[in-house]
């Protein structure tokens, strides 16, 4: 890789591996071409767990991340509808709008639609049987929050899901939508305002405020409607992503599980809370 960029915009300055961590690879340049850099990097070592950044790292202020393939392994709406035996109609829908394909909320609020005289108990039994962590999700957010940094769940998907998801892997507030629920059963709609790709930016901007100007941010996503607050933050990380997301970010896991992020911000494995 140091040979092919040589007579290029980003010539290796310097390369080395981490002292405390034999995983990471830290490459210095003087150049400026992040596109460029990033090309060599896919190119030598995909798949990889990168982080491109300008400045040094530092253990984010904050950290808001989405929940669905990100945090979990899940799509809930999709695991839901498993239940009413439509899982392949609004997972395919899923799929379309978290590639870009589909305008969020139109695609949100058809996939609830077909929900409607759905148990609320099915929300229970699929939380129960099908909802997991992704690996080193609690790992990440607890070491994070013991240096310091706010953590916040923010969602397309549902408070019913992503209230417990959050408890479980330590996240401090979650924004998310709200399932319409009557007699015990799914009425099909949503209350209030929709949680979309604008809210999750607002959300990260929001919080970013209450921590002044030199605060630094990082956001993990998967899909489309996490490309706003993948880009406004300072390190902006796709998660076994989409390939418009995946562009859209700065850094990306596409090897190891959440606790790359760790590693690439310098935190030693000592200082991991479990």
């Amino acid at each position: 890789m140091t040979a092919s960029l040589a007579n290029t915009s980003v010539p290796v300055a310097h390369a080395a591996m981490l002292d405390f961590c034999g995983e990471v690879l830290q490459i210095e340049t003087p150049g400026d071409d992040m596109a460029a850099l990033r090309s060599a990097i896919d190119s030598h070592f995909a798949p990889s767990d990168t982080i491109i950044a300008r400045d040094a790292f530092r253990v984010p202020d904050l950290f808001v991340s989405d929940m669905d393939s990100t945090m979990i392994g899940q799509e809930c709406i999709d695991e839901l509808a498993d239940f009413a035996n439509l899982k392949d109609k609004v997972a395919a829908i899923t799929e379309r709008a978290m590639q870009g394909e589909l305008d969020f909320e139109s695609a949100l609020r058809e996939r609830v639609a077909l929900l409607e005289g759905l148990g609320e108990d099915a929300i229970t039994r699929c939380l129960d049987e099908r909802i997991r962590p992704n690996d080193g999700a609690r790992v990440l957010v607890e070491t994070l929050k013991a240096k310091g940094c706010r953590t916040v769940l923010v969602t397309g998907g549902f408070h019913h899901f992503a209230d417990i998801v959050a408890e479980l892997i330590g996240f401090e507030r979650v924004v998310g939508n709200r399932l319409e629920v009557s007699g015990g059963k799914l009425t099909g709609g949503l209350v209030g305002g929709i949680t979309d790709s604008s809210t999750k930016k607002a959300v990260l901007d929001e919080e970013l405020a209450k921590l002044g100007d030199r605060a630094c941010a990082m956001a993990a996503g998967d899909g489309a409607n996490d490309i706003p607050m993948i880009e406004a933050a300072t390190f902006g990380i796709a998660y076994r992503a989409k390939p418009k997301a995946r562009a859209a970010a700065n850094g990306w896991v596409d090897r190891g599980d959440l606790t790359a992020l760790l590693k690439l911000l310098e935190v030693r494995e000592e200082e991991w809370v479990a």
